[in-house]
């Protein structure tokens, strides 16, 4: 049987009783007010519980199309149904336009009314289905869900949430992998803007010819191929934020278009000859020097200080190694579950070995790491040799390398190993690029005592 919570509000006590008895028996809980103002008072406090409000159009305090809004500002999740004596073509069809789920006529059959019910209590239980999952999104992308509390990211953090609620253009900027678009991602949940849309766009996932008719959309026969209109990604984030990753591999002649669009927050489409108006907030990323490349005329210098309002440096895991540990045993744990694994820690030395590591592809790089780590390993603690190659090799410790140590058999050494490192571990590539045989290698890696 059905269940849920439902407020009926009828001046009429008998005919709203009558009502209120068939729900019940249809497995309903029915709240009941005589008036508006009861009726209003009484959502206020169960607006949590109540899916469905039924009110009547002609109540003592108010009309049930005025009080339209306000119910739905009460409680914004629940659908409302209007009950009238008397229905009018027009009154119904300012009901559905101002958001009324139905307008129904009183005394028409019990078995319309109760299947009328149950279809807008299926669309507001969809909607708080709706409403959680959303905040379950919400929740991944904010400033608290980053893991880490080093001093370089706690100082980024706080660089972006004092621009979160400004609305000002934010540009990141910072390598490959760092977690630009997580930081994008917590500055649209940390603004004004956190219920409309975040749209991001990596600009060097795109042929160049096609970026543009991605970014701004166009109109049915604008080029060959074109049989139909379509919106771009800025009209998609409309209300909302807009992430351009990589924004330094933008034509110039999509940056002259964009920055029209930070300007006036218009743009033509193509094929158009009528501006487009949104209203978007720009997140860009990069993980270039983009004041050097405007110098360098690869960069439009009045689109860079257009970007440049506010930026954000994000720290490569190189310099958060302190954060290396808190990942490490957090990406463990994450596919752990995932995939099913019986891992429940990392042994000292394996995680001594990825705080050694020469992190160049960043958080991405420790995730994969990770992933293929879980995926190998048999016992309940990752081991080193559950590890890739290219932790397999002598690596020097920072903390622990006399920076004196300047022989040549030394520095050999150590040029030998980052060699075998960035060549996986693969001795006739290492071999290539140390410009030896690999006879030659293979016996000064059992010299050295590398590996």
């Amino acid at each position: 049987m059905p269940d849920g919570t439902l407020l009926l509000i009828d001046d009429e006590a008998p005919l709203r009783q009558a009502i209120a008895r068939m729900l019940e028996l249809e497995g309903y809980t029915v709240r009941q007010a005589p008036d508006a103002h009861r009726g209003l008072d009484d959502l206020a406090q169960h607006a949590d519980e109540v899916l469905v409000v039924l009110s009547d159009v002609k109540l003592p305090d108010g009309h049930g199309l005025d009080l339209l809004p306000r119910y739905r500002a009460k409680a914004p999740l629940a659908e409302i149904i209007l009950l009238t004596a008397y229905g009018t073509i027009p009154d119904s069809v300012r009901a559905m336009k101002e958001g009324a789920f139905d307008y129904l006529t009183k005394g028409e059959s019990d078995d319309q009314l109760v299947v009328v019910v149950d279809r807008a209590v299926e669309k507001a239980r969809l909607r708080r289905r709706v409403a959680e999952l959303e905040q379950q999104v919400g929740a991944q992308y904010t400033f608290e869900s980053m893991i880490g509390s080093s001093a370089a990211l706690l100082e980024a953090q706080r660089l972006a949430r004092r621009a979160a609620p400004t609305g000002s253009t934010v540009l990141l900027e910072g390598p490959t992998g760092a977690g630009k678009e997580l930081f994008a991602q917590a500055i649209h949940q940390a603004s004004p803007r956190r219920g409309k849309p975040f749209v991001a766009v990596n600009c060097s996932a795109f042929p160049k010819d096609l970026l543009e008719s991605e970014l701004f959309g166009y109109k049915k026969g604008a080029f060959t191929g074109a049989l139909a209109d379509k919106k771009g990604l800025l009209e998609a984030a409309n209300g909302g934020t807009l992430f351009l990753d990589e924004i330094g591999e933008l034509e110039l002649s999509v940056q002259a278009k964009f920055l029209r669009v930070l300007e006036t927050q218009q743009f033509t489409k193509l094929g158009d000859t009528r501006p487009t108006t949104v209203d978007v907030r720009l997140v860009a990323a990069t993980n270039r020097n983009l004041q050097q490349e405007a110098a360098a005329g690869n960069f439009r210098p009045d689109l860079y200080y257009r970007l440049a309002v506010f930026m954000v440096p994000v720290p490569g895991l190189n310099e958060r190694r302190a954060d290396v540990p808190v990942l490490a045993e957090y990406f463990l744990r994450f596919f752990a579950a995932k995939l099913g694994s019986r891992l429940r820690g990392l042994e000292p030395e394996a995680l001594a070995q990825l705080r050694r590591h020469d992190w160049r592809g960043n958080v991405r790089e420790l995730r994969n790491v990770l992933e293929r780590a879980v995926i190998l390993a048999d016992g309940e603690l990752l081991t080193t040799d559950d590890l890739p190659a290219e932790f397999h090799h002598f690596q020097p410790d920072p903390a622990t390398t006399d920076a004196n140590d300047r022989t040549l058999r030394t520095m050999e050494k150590h040029q030998i190993a980052r060699v075998l490192q960035e060549a996986s571990g693969n001795k006739m590539e290492a071999a290539r690029q140390l410009g030896i045989g690999t006879k030659t290698l293979y016996r000064k890696i059992q010299e050295y005592g590398i590996g």
